[in-house]
C-alpha cells in the first residue's frame, strides 16, 4: 500500500520531465531559430565594409588617359576581400577567401574622351589663338574663322578664349572631355539640384 502510494504520485512527475526533454528537443532541431540559422542568407562580398577589402587600381589606357574598361562613364575595378572572410562572390558563389581571390567588381566613374587633348588645346590657344587655330581644333569653325578673319578679335577675344580654355571651361564641341593625364589637374564640375543639401544659415 505505501509502496502504491508512492508509485502513484511519481510517475506524473517522471512523465512531464520526459515530456519536457521532448519538447525542448523538437524545438531545438525545428524551432523558429534552428530554422533560421540553417537559412540565413550568407554576406555578398560587395556588402562589405572598408577594411574587409582592398581594391585595385584601374587599368589606365595611354591614348584616354582613362581606365581601359570604361563604359557610360562607367568603368570597374576587382576587389579583393581580406583573408578569412566568407561571402558571395560575383558569381553567387559562396567563398572562404585568402585575400588573393577576387570577390566583387567595383564600379567608378571616369569621362568620355574623343580625341582632344588639353595640352594641344592650350598650345594652339597660346601661340595660334589670334587666327582661331584653338576654336578650330575643338569643332568650332564659325568662330574660328571670325576669330582669323578679325585677328582674334583685335586679341581681346584670343585672351579670353586662352583663359577659357586653360580653366577647362571651354571643351570640345561634341560634348566630351579634354585627354588629361589620369593623376594629372582636372576640372570638377559642380552643379546644385534640388537634391543638393542645403545647410542652414544661422546668423547672429
Amino acid at each position: 500500500m505505501a509502496a502504491a502510494w508512492a508509485a502513484g504520485p511519481s510517475s506524473p512527475e517522471a512523465g512531464a520531465a520526459r515530456l519536457f526533454r521532448v519538447l525542448w528537443l523538437l524545438t531545438v532541431t525545428a524551432g523558429p531559430w534552428g530554422s533560421a540559422a540553417g537559412s540565413e542568407e550568407p554576406l555578398r562580398c560587395d556588402d562589405l565594409k572598408v577594411g574587409q577589402y582592398i581594391c585595385k587600381d584601374p587599368q589606365i589606357n595611354d591614348a584616354t588617359q582613362e581606365p581601359v574598361n570604361c563604359t557610360n562613364y562607367t568603368a570597374h575595378v576587382s576587389c579583393f576581400p581580406a583573408p578569412n572572410i566568407t561571402c558571395k562572390n560575383f558569381s553567387g558563389n559562396e567563398t572562404h577567401f585568402t585575400g588573393n581571390e577576387v570577390g566583387f567588381y567595383k564600379p567608378i566613374s571616369c569621362r568620355n574622351v574623343n580625341g582632344y587633348s588639353y595640352k594641344v588645346a592650350v598650345a594652339l590657344s597660346l601661340f595660334l589663338g589670334w587666327l582661331g587655330a584653338d576654336r578650330f581644333y575643338l569643332g568650332y569653325p564659325a568662330l574660328g574663322l571670325l576669330k582669323f578673319c578679325t585677328v582674334g578679335f583685335c586679341g581681346i577675344g584670343s585672351l579670353i578664349d586662352f583663359v577659357l580654355i586653360s580653366m577647362q571651361i571651354v571643351g570640345p564641341s561634341d560634348g566630351s572631355s579634354y585627354i588629361i593625364d589620369y593623376y594629372g589637374t582636372r576640372l570638377t564640375r559642380l552643379s546644385i539640384t534640388n537634391e543638393t543639401f542645403r545647410k542652414t544659415q544661422l546668423y547672429p
